[in-house]
């Protein structure tokens, strides 16, 4: 049957690296002439890209499929959840078709067999920038440096389903980096399973790029957006030795003053447990370090309560580790018994009560901690770049908020402001977690 119409309904679950793998597939079907509708009915086929991390996104993940399939019939389901095909086909034996994650190619030819087309109703050129589709805002987007992971951490099947270690050679990540700088984007956030490890896996080969040679290694290649792209952000970066050379970086300018770094937990023998590093005090030793090289220096972390043998003894541990190391922002998470994890074996299970309630705990004095800090700010002249505006009223964020996971600056008479501008503002006001400024100007104007 040939498609008379190329309409392709699409849902992108789970973390920002499914985002990058869901904004490769529509870059190339939009090319080949596919244009996405918003209701599942009106599309010829709907694509699934899911998440199977916790339990939590695979029961959305699993919620997503059962409502395209009630409400289109052709579905076709990637992403981590379609890593175990078999189970998922089982389940559902009417679906089109299921790839794992990083499956462009696999879903690109299923769209094209399901619902071919002959001729494109569509000029792709005039749907998709220098950078092809992107799933974000204009002004940032996500940088994904590497695929997979070589940790085996005990609560973890991303290497099951991800693979190992896969870094991109440094040519290709800046070739992407140049279209997004022509694009428009004003922020990347840089992105993989380890952050720190890129380039192990290809023992930091040596690449010619643009006349020059480049070693595929991360202080290279943050030097090198930094020349590139204004704001470089980097996430899930494990507090690795070499990392203490990304911040003379921070502290020149050319990557922001900003480290998202997944510690997890601070009772030793949990760490051990969840077969992660144990040695809480070369992290707080690190972290001093860093505070002193770049004083501006924003820490973000995650954190698992209620992982299997965490005593009350361990999660005060976990607390006094939070009020020592005063780290500006904080994720918490409970424990999820993973179907395929090795802790979901581990005796001593916590309670769900339990880990509510240490969830809950943990958050009261993270915000009283945010809360201290973000007063300090008060008075202080910072740079932002704008989100959203309405009237005279922008939202921003600072060098410190990474979009959706951390705090707003919300800016007052920034009437003409637009999105994706980075200004200028004082700050006026605070609260445990977002910050209140008078607009000031561009930050062109005031540089």
């Amino acid at each position: 049957m040939i498609s008379s119409s190329g309409k392709v309904g699409f849902v992108s679950l789970g973390c920002p690296k499914a985002l990058v793998d869901s904004e490769q597939i529509l870059t190339r079907l939009t090319g080949d002439g596919y244009r996405t509708v918003e209701r599942y009915e009106d599309a010829d086929v709907v694509v699934v890209n899911t998440c199977g991390f916790i339990d939590a996104a695979v029961a959305e993940s699993i919620e997503t499929i059962e409502e395209a399939l009630g409400s289109n019939g052709r579905v076709i389901v990637t992403g981590c959840l379609g890593a175990d095909a078999a189970r998922l086909k089982e389940r559902f034996p009417q679906l089109l078709a299921v790839s794992g994650p990083q499956a462009t190619d696999a879903v690109v030819n299923a769209v094209h067999d399901h619902a071919p087309i002959e001729v494109p109703l569509v000029n792709p050129e005039a749907l998709m920038g220098p950078a092809g589709v992107k799933l974000t805002p204009p002004h940032y987007a996500y940088l994904k440096i590497s695929e997979g992971c070589n940790h085996t951490c005990s609560f973890c099947i991303i290497p099951s389903m991800r693979g190992k270690l896969r870094s991109r050679t440094i040519d290709d990540v800046l070739a992407e980096a140049e279209r997004l700088a022509a694009a428009g984007v004003q922020e990347v956030m840089v992105i993989a399973q380890d952050t720190s490890a890129y380039g192990v896996d290809l023992r930091y080969r040596e690449v010619d790029f643009h006349g020059r040679r480049l070693g595929s290694d991360l202080q290279t290649l943050c030097r090198e957006l930094g020349q590139v792209i204004p704001w470089v952000r980097l996430h899930y970066v494990y507090p690795y030795p070499h990392v203490d050379g990304l911040l003379p970086l921070m502290a020149e300018g050319l990557v922001l003053p900003y480290l998202d770094i997944p510690l997890q937990h601070a009772d030793p023998a949990i760490l051990r447990a969840m077969r992660r590093p144990a040695a809480v005090e070369n992290t707080l030793r690190r972290l001093a370090s860093w505070r002193q090289v770049c004083p501006e220096l924003t820490v973000r972390s995650t954190f698992i309560v209620g992982f299997p043998g965490e005593t009350d003894a361990a999660f005060e541990r976990l607390l006094d580790f939070l009020e020592e190391a005063q780290l500006d922002r904080v994720g918490c998470f409970t424990y999820s018994n993973v179907a395929g994890a090795r802790s979901r074996s581990l005796a001593d299970q916590v309670e769900e009560s339990v880990k509510l309630d240490r969830q809950e705990q943990l958050m009261e004095v993270q915000a009283r901690i945010s809360e201290e800090k973000l007063a300090r700010k008060v008075g202080q002249r910072l740079e932002v770049i704008v989100d959203e505006v309405s009237g005279s009223r922008a939202m921003a964020r600072s060098h410190a908020d990474a979009p959706e996971i951390d705090g707003l600056v919300h800016v007052a008479g920034a009437g003409g402001v637009e999105p994706g501008e980075r200004v200028w503002v004082r700050i006026t006001g605070s609260d445990a977690h977002d910050l209140r400024a008078e607009y000031l100007g561009t930050a062109v104007k005031l540089d």
